[in-house]
């Protein structure tokens, strides 16, 4: 935990106490001591009530998460926003500070740039149906993150020639490349000096990635997460568990 996020920071805006801590044994036994006026469990409850009822603010520890056993989540509920009392791009700001560092040299070397993040290989997933045709439960994502439907749904967004940072777990060496006809294009391996020093584990990578994205001047999503998002798919994040055929063609027609 302590190699991603950094807790003192955390802590300036909210107190924050790992769950294998020496204080977090006291501040659990005390709550649970201390019973009803220790502990209490809100689930569901949103931030306008644990602000303004007092019984909440006199408590040792109130825990927000759906079980009573989970201690920690991402602040992030994108089907009742009323229940987060802490904004959506909080926890991705508070990296570790040699990760905030190295993202931050990264960033004053691209200058005024722009970026996508292009989520393929974990969520391009196709399975047979009984008659053998190939289905995806997001029909149009093979299509809608190649370079040339990139090239196509970003132009609004992006004027030719900026810089555009990409970040990618696609694996095929080069498969980006065909953006360059317009942008200069610009990924973290570019920066190795930087980043080897630092990097341990992908985790460590994706927090740094995730942090120039959010530097960008325009940032584009593979899908649309918020209202104001701009996203290079329109298929929902969200698993629909509808499998379609896939969709490889501007017209929309499947293209054999």
């Amino acid at each position: 935990m302590g190699s991603l996020y950094d807790l003192d920071f955390i802590s300036k805006t909210i107190p924050t106490i790992l769950d294998n801590s020496r204080v977090w044994y006291q501040v659990l036994s005390t709550a649970m001591k201390l019973k009803a006026r220790g502990i209490a469990h809100v689930a569901g409850t949103n931030r306008i009530a644990l602000k303004d009822n007092t019984h909440y603010s006199n408590l040792l520890l109130i825990n927000r998460t759906a079980s009573p056993l989970s201690w920690f989540m991402e602040c992030k509920d994108r089907n009742n926003r009323s229940a987060i009392a802490l904004p959506y791009s909080f926890l991705p700001s508070m990296a570790a500070k040699k990760l905030r560092d190295a993202a931050e040299k990264i960033k004053r070397l691209l200058g005024d740039y722009d970026a996508i993040h292009v989520r393929r290989g974990d969520k391009i997933k196709t399975r047979k149906d009984r008659y053998g045709d190939d289905r995806s439960l997001h029909p149009h994502l093979d299509r809608d993150t190649r370079p040339e439907f990139i090239l196509h749904r970003v132009e609004k967004w992006v004027p030719s020639g900026r810089t555009l940072f990409i970040a990618s777990n696609e694996r095929t060496p080069g498969f980006f490349s065909p953006l360059s006809a317009r942008y200069k294009l610009a990924y973290s391996s570019n920066y190795s000096s930087i980043l080897d020093p630092v990097i341990e584990n992908n985790y460590q990578l994706f927090m740094i990635e995730r942090l120039i994205l959010m530097g960008a001047k325009t940032f584009i999503r593979t899908f649309k997460e918020g209202n104001t998002d701009i996203s290079l798919t329109d298929d929902p994040k969200k698993n629909t568990k509808t499998w379609q055929k896939p969709v490889y063609t501007m017209e929309g027609s499947e293209e054999r």
